[in-house]
């Protein structure tokens, strides 16, 4: 087996196509035919083989080959883009770093970080993608974002059981609140208690981020949405109820109001890296500073 001859490109579309989940949606990304990611991933399979990916109807899973494959890819292609900035003759801490964050990490954080970076670092380049926690955590591990902010719950397990771990620090824990329309029964009380979201209708974001965590019933989602603002003008328009992250409480709009649950249930934010540049280091520095 010579991996010496595997074109670079062969290698991040494998990296793209460990992170997404499919063929369709990295052609998709990388502005590829479909057919076109096909044959660099048969090309792989050819020097390695064996088969890189476990094609279901719903997707493609890596193999246990796929996994060793990605990690050294990763690895290789880090090396070159931290050679390319210290061939372009950019400071140490120059340079640009790919950065991932949870839908509601957008709200203050990262953009008040971000803020922060261009004061003391303006030579430093910092790209950003939203996403699911599930799919940066796939991020990460095919080395296309550099650091991710997710988001945990409790009993907060491991963000995946691969090796090697991923490296990770708690920023913050918060309340989890309600969000419902102005007019909806539980709007104006102080607190209200689990039992009393029983039967209402759930706006929520996939794959059920919205819904009360461990509601003791099988909830009716009415609506989905991803984008927070979206959610909150549907509350606002009496289609439903969602739950909320404490830092867009004051964020709401008009015709929405903020409720208090009598509930341990909380969030925990960390940042998640697997290596960190220089570079990549300062991003995180400036996270924890803001948290």
């Amino acid at each position: 087996m010579d991996l010496t001859a595997v074109p670079l490109v062969a290698l991040r579309v494998f990296q793209e196509v460990a992170e997404r989940g499919s063929l369709s949606a990295a052609a998709v990304a990388l502005g590829y035919t479909q057919s076109a990611v096909s044959r660099q991933i048969a090309a792989l399979e050819r020097v390695v083989r064996a088969p890189l990916l476990d094609r279901q109807r719903d997707g493609v899973q890596l193999t246990d080959t796929g996994h060793v494959l990605l990690r050294h890819a990763g690895l290789v292609l880090a090396q070159l883009d931290a050679a390319s900035r210290e061939l372009s003759g950019l400071p140490a801490t120059a340079g640009t770093v790919r950065l991932g964050w949870f839908t509601s990490a957008g709200g203050t954080l990262v953009p008040s970080a971000l803020a922060s970076l261009r004061r003391s670092h303006p030579a430093l380049t910092v790209t950003t993608r939203d996403g699911t926690t599930a799919s940066l955590v796939r991020a990460l591990r095919a080395r296309t974002v550099d650091v991710a902010v997710l988001a945990s719950e409790p009993p907060f397990p491991p963000l995946d059981d691969e090796t090697p771990a991923l490296r990770t620090k708690v920023l913050d824990e918060r309340e989890l609140l309600l969000a419902v329309p102005s007019t909806h029964p539980l709007a104006h009380k102080d607190f209200i208690e689990v039992a009393d979201l029983r039967g209402w209708a759930w706006i929520a974001g996939p794959p059920g981020f919205g819904v009360w965590p461990g509601l003791d019933e099988r909830v009716t989602v009415t609506h989905v949405a991803r984008d927070w603002l979206a959610k909150l003008q549907l509350v606002a328009s009496g289609a439903g109820i969602t739950t909320l992250p404490e830092p867009l409480a004051t964020l709401v709009p008009h015709g929405v109001q903020v409720v208090r649950v009598r509930s341990l249930e909380r969030q925990r934010i960390v940042v998640a890296w697997l290596n960190l540049s220089e570079p990549a280091s300062v991003v995180v520095d400036a996270l924890v500073l803001r948290a």
